[in-house]
């Protein structure tokens, strides 16, 4: 394992996302086989190195001495999100297609946002994934404000 392959910066800031999952095993599997991932590290933690960042996993717990009133768990309701994992691609038509052979299931196809062309999946654990890929916003064009902000 070389140092470029951890989420661990010689200066600055890095960027990782933190996923507290059910079942270590299937999730580093969807990641690795079907997004494409690297596995870095099995197990405690598991990371994968996905692109230009990495995903980190692990099962959830209790309060530890450094988040002492926090208990970690998956999402109870994949109905409801309040963040997710936004993944950029450079052609969301092939990507849709690769990740669909290889299991993923969408939410919907890719449909046009006028700013980009976006559709969403779900991991194991059901935290919500969106792949888009810029399209209007190069020339400009940007998505509509959010319903009851006008």
């Amino acid at each position: 394992m070389q140092r470029d392959d951890l989420p661990a910066p010689v200066t600055g800031v890095l960027l990782t996302h933190f996923l507290t999952v059910r079942d270590v095993p299937r999730s580093r599997t969807f990641y690795a086989d079907v997004l494409g991932g690297t596995v870095v590290l099995e197990e405690n933690p598991c990371v994968i190195k996905l692109a230009n960042g990495w995903i980190i996993m692990n099962p959830g717990g209790g309060p530890t001495p450094d988040k002492p009133d926090v208990t970690l768990q998956p999402p109870d309701d994949p109905n409801t999100a309040s963040s997710f994992l936004n993944i950029r691609v450079a052609d969301i038509d092939a990507c849709y297609r690769e990740w669909s052979a290889k299991g993923a299931e969408f939410l919907t196809p890719p449909i046009d946002r006028k700013a980009e062309l976006r559709c969403y999946l779900r991991d194991p654990d059901g935290y919500l994934i969106e792949v888009g890929q810029a399209t209007g916003m190069l020339e400009g064009v940007f998505a509509d404000p959010p319903a009851g902000t006008r």
